[in-house]
């Protein structure tokens, strides 16, 4: 039996298992999850030297406080993170993102708080000893579907890892995440139930990020969106990114574990090369949206997606 694991001392906020999500189970009601931050959560298995689906730890706000038991390992973090290292005698080291660093028995990670974004993520080399659900490691706290009953982890649990024997390498990349005057939509299935000013003001004022906001989706407020429609119809599929408009005129986006169907009109959906810097945004952040059309939203994300293997053929 593998012996090997880290007892959470404090579990943070959200803590949960996350890889690139589930397929194929609209069908009945499951959405994707995963990651709500993928360029990140590459960087850092790329890092430890894991294949690109082996579950991470994503926290939101402040992560927990691990510590390893009968196993050293190779570990990393990703995200604009404030964390420390807490050795066996007593020495702490102060962490650095993007950066690989060793852990031995008794060793101590305190992963401190996310710095003007939302969500982070801890990497070990081999990854966590889990069961896969439907595939995936992805833990939807609402569904509660995936490893540790789908629930998010508490306090004196036990993470067992897979505890894979590497030579240690120092690796570390300077990334940071660029920002974007804008969050780039296409028009929705429902755009022309909404009134010229309601259009007018949802691609020229201002939103806000609330603090109604989650992994199932973020609730922001601006300007009303009139509806000359209706406000509710007839519950049709929904998309990560696809922005619903209910009746009191407040959008909300839906993120990684949004609802598969819904009866808000929607107005936009997010387009995926944005998705990442979408889901950092903390309440009270501000929102402008940008309309485009399919075709500059598919070679963005071609661009994204070329701008990601850049910056991970940066690690060796």
């Amino acid at each position: 039996m593998n012996k090997s694991y880290f007892e959470i001392l404090r579990p943070g906020i959200n803590s949960t298992f996350q890889d690139l999500g589930r397929f194929n189970q609209h069908h009945i009601g499951i959405p994707m999850s995963g990651v709500m931050d993928k360029r990140n959560y590459l960087i850092g298995n790329k890092l430890v030297g894991n294949s690109n689906n082996i579950s991470a730890i994503e926290f939101a706000y402040q992560g927990p406080i691990l510590k390893l038991k009968s196993a050293k390992v190779i570990a990393a973090v990703t995200g604009n993170v404030t964390f420390q290292i807490l050795r066996t005698n007593s020495n702490i080291e102060k962490g650095k993102c993007y950066e690989t660093f060793e852990l031995n028995d008794g060793d101590q990670i305190d992963i401190i708080s996310t710095n003007k974004s939302v969500y982070g993520y801890f990497f070990i080399n081999g990854g966590f000893k889990a069961e896969t659900f439907w595939e995936s490691f992805s833990i939807n706290t609402r569904a509660k579907i995936g490893p540790n009953e789908g629930a998010k982890f508490g306090i004196n649990q036990k993470l067992f890892i897979k505890n894979k024997e590497n030579k240690f390498q120092k690796k570390r990349i300077e990334y940071l995440s660029s920002k974007i005057e804008f969050i780039r939509v296409l028009k929705g299935t429902n755009f022309n139930y909404f009134s010229e000013e309601g259009k007018n003001n949802f691609f020229t004022k201002e939103f806000v990020v609330s603090k109604l906001t989650d992994r199932m989706g973020m609730r922001i407020e601006g300007p009303k969106i009139k509806n000359i429609f209706e406000s509710n119809i007839r519950s049709e599929g929904l998309i990560k990114g696809v922005i619903q408009v209910p009746g009191d005129g407040n959008p909300i986006i839906m993120l990684s574990d949004y609802g598969t169907i819904g009866g808000y009109p929607k107005i936009a959906v997010v387009i995926s090369s944005d998705y990442d810097r979408l889901t950092q945004l903390t309440p009270g952040s501000k929102i402008k949206f940008k309309s485009v059309e399919l075709e500059e939203a598919e070679n963005l994300y071609k661009l994204y997606e070329i701008e990601t293997k850049s910056i991970l053929n940066q690690i060796k």
